[in-house]
């Protein structure tokens, strides 16, 4: 799954970051209010972690403009404000969670998992296609009961296609949440990873299948 981070602390910045890419996300870092705006709304981000003391504009304000013109996706708020009065402002303006700093990463990224099931409509950490088994809580995969050793990626894009059985994928909507934008790819990156997931699945896995100038499908059972 793919994060947005907006965070103007560089050093609190780069540990969230570190944290979330070592639990199995990618993250895009934001240092202002401004930019959250223009790429909240050009890439097809899981969640949002906002932060509301920002230089350029108050968080507040980025989280109501962002409501405001219909975004849906999950906002955790990320703030040192932890009135009780601050905590209602930022829910009643669209958040759906709000961590006072000091946090706990492992509880931030516990949080995250649960709101994007939530907001996919599949609350069941555990997905299934047959004997496939992704926990999304422990990001562990077993297939007939045995675990499958997967890379941080290929457990992206794994997750994406078992969101979603017997559909079709968009190549760029898989690419988009398996890579941030800062992140040294090649062009067939993609295939790459792909390629390895259909390898550790055989033989007794959902095929993944490739559907021409579309994108990329798992079969539903």
């Amino acid at each position: 799954m793919r994060l947005l981070l907006v965070e103007d602390d560089e050093r609190l910045a780069r540990g969230v970051a570190a944290s979330l890419e070592a639990a199995g996300f990618s993250v895009d870092r934001l240092e202002n209010g401004e930019d959250a705006l223009q790429m909240a709304g050009a890439e097809p981000y899981a969640a949002i972690i906002l932060d509301l003391g920002l230089p350029d504009l108050d968080g507040l304000d980025v989280l109501s403009r962002l409501r405001a013109r219909g975004e849906v996706t999950p906002i955790i708020i990320l703030t040192a404000r932890d009135m009780v009065d601050d905590r209602i402002n930022g829910l009643d303006r669209g958040a759906d969670d709000y961590m006072a700093k000091p946090f706990d990463p492992r509880e931030l990224e516990s949080r995250i998992r649960a709101l994007v099931r939530r907001s996919q409509g599949t609350p069941d950490p555990v997905l299934r296609i047959g004997t496939l088994v992704f926990d999304r809580s422990s990001r562990t995969v077993s297939l007939d009961d045995s675990v499958i050793d997967l890379r941080r990626r290929e457990l992206a894009v794994l997750e994406t296609l078992m969101g979603r059985p017997g559909k079709v994928i968009p190549k760029e909507r898989l690419s988009a949440q398996v890579f941030a934008f800062d992140d040294a790819v090649t062009p067939n990156a993609l295939e790459v990873y792909v390629g390895r997931l259909r390898r550790k699945l055989q033989p007794s896995g959902p095929a993944i299948r490739t559907v021409r100038g579309l994108g990329y499908m798992i079969e539903a059972a």
